[in-house]
């Protein structure tokens, strides 16, 4: 095993966060390297997520990251050329009980606090932008325009080619075995190739974030659970929305959907009780579950044909929302994770906190977002829209 150059930061994993992360730190002129196991960018966790981006959620902090990862997104292609499959569709939660009435229009106050974009909006709203959509019993839901969708592949590949412009270099192939200290400081890392030094070391590592901080003698509270989703055939667009039901059904609370800009529904499901573990096999009970409450609730969607079905990991946290901040324990150690599936959307305004936060150059949003998101915070309630 031989010493390898220094570096200024080591960001762990090539995924939804690392490589914003590390294209915001390009941009400053950090020298940084990123490594993953993977054989390139956002092969990960990345490419299993299912391209929504959304800045409605009930947490200031989600809300305020969001924002700005939807100004990335939705200007990268006239600012820097590459086509991610943006599609400004935005976000409708249709409400047909009661209870998701009252719970959604209790935290529209707070959405709009922060610059959220949303309305309650009546059954004839919720049917211009579903057409369609089951009418029986549906008493209205909000609609926030501005969210959308891009593609996870593309969007990660735009970054890192955006990264490496800037000077980051990247490893892969390189799996983290251990985080190297000295005196309770982060030295470096070893990997199964060789050592890096560095004192600061990013864990961007995902679902595998706790495994990772362990070989430095910190445990955080980031457990991995599988989701599965699919995509369908390309079919003539009819609706662009997310589409997030949250009525519970056996074996699952909420499920959403949507059509991308080629023209593919994409649709996910969140399992009751949780599926803990990494176990990535496809089910056979998925497409059956998803597929019922799917053409209840929007029934022209019955005869499209089904293209590919997959599971991949969530890094949860305890209270639904991310770990992002300095460790304690370890000096050096920056946490960038427990994103509980929502890394795509939250990786671009992350990248940039994560990077002002090294540098030193924090806003007044920024010390919102890192109190929300301490992984030092208490973890008694839980985000209402996770």
């Amino acid at each position: 095993m031989t010493n390898r150059k220094n570096f200024d930061v080591i960001i762990v994993g090539a995924g939804s966060v690392g490589v914003p992360t590390a294209m915001a730190l390009g941009e400053q002129g950090v020298k940084a390297l990123v490594l993953d196991k993977m054989p390139s960018p956002g092969q990960g966790e990345n490419k299993r997520a299912i391209g929504g981006i959304r800045a409605t959620h009930s947490d200031p902090a989600k809300i305020l990251t969001c924002l700005r990862s939807l100004e990335i997104f939705s200007s990268w292609k006239e600012l820097h050329g590459d086509d991610i499959e943006w599609l400004k569709g935005g976000y409708t939660f249709p409400v047909y009980r009661e209870v998701d009435e009252k719970a959604l229009k209790s935290i529209l106050p707070i959405q709009k606090k922060f610059g959220l974009n949303i309305e309650f909006v009546g059954p004839e709203a919720i049917a211009e932008v579903v057409p369609g959509i089951n009418r029986d019993g549906l008493r209205g839901g909000t609609f926030s325009p501005d969210d959308g969708s891009a593609s996870p592949l593309r969007s990660s590949n735009a970054f890192y080619k955006k990264a490496v412009q800037s000077g980051i270099e990247f490893r892969f192939k390189e799996n983290v075995e251990k985080i190297v200290l000295n005196n309770r400081s982060v030295a470096g890392v070893i990997t199964d190739k060789g050592e890096y030094r560095s004192e600061v070391v990013v864990d961007a590592a995902g679902p595998y974030s706790r495994t990772l901080c362990r070989s430095a003698g910190v445990d955080i509270p980031v457990t991995p659970d599988s989701h599965e989703a699919a995509i369908s055939e390309p079919v003539k667009p009819f609706f662009t929305c997310m589409v997030v039901d949250l009525r519970p059904g056996p074996n699952s609370k909420n499920y959403y959907f949507y059509q991308n800009k080629l023209g593919q529904v994409v649709f996910c499901i969140t399992p009751d009780p949780v599926i803990v573990g990494t176990d990535k096999r496809e089910t056979s009970r998925f497409l059956p579950q998803v597929g019922a409450r799917m053409v209840n609730l929007l029934p022209k969607l019955k005869n499209l044909r089904v293209r590919r079905v997959w599971r991949g990991l969530y890094p949860m946290s305890p209270d639904g929302s991310p770990l992002v901040g300095w460790n304690r324990d370890v000096k050096g150690l920056l946490h960038a994770t427990g994103m509980c599936g929502q890394g795509f959307m939250l990786g671009p305004g992350v990248g940039e906190l994560v990077a002002r936060t090294i540098t030193g150059k924090t806003t007044e949003n920024d010390r919102i977002i890192l109190e929300a998101f301490s992984p030092y915070r208490s973890f008694g309630g839980e985000e209402a829209l996770k």
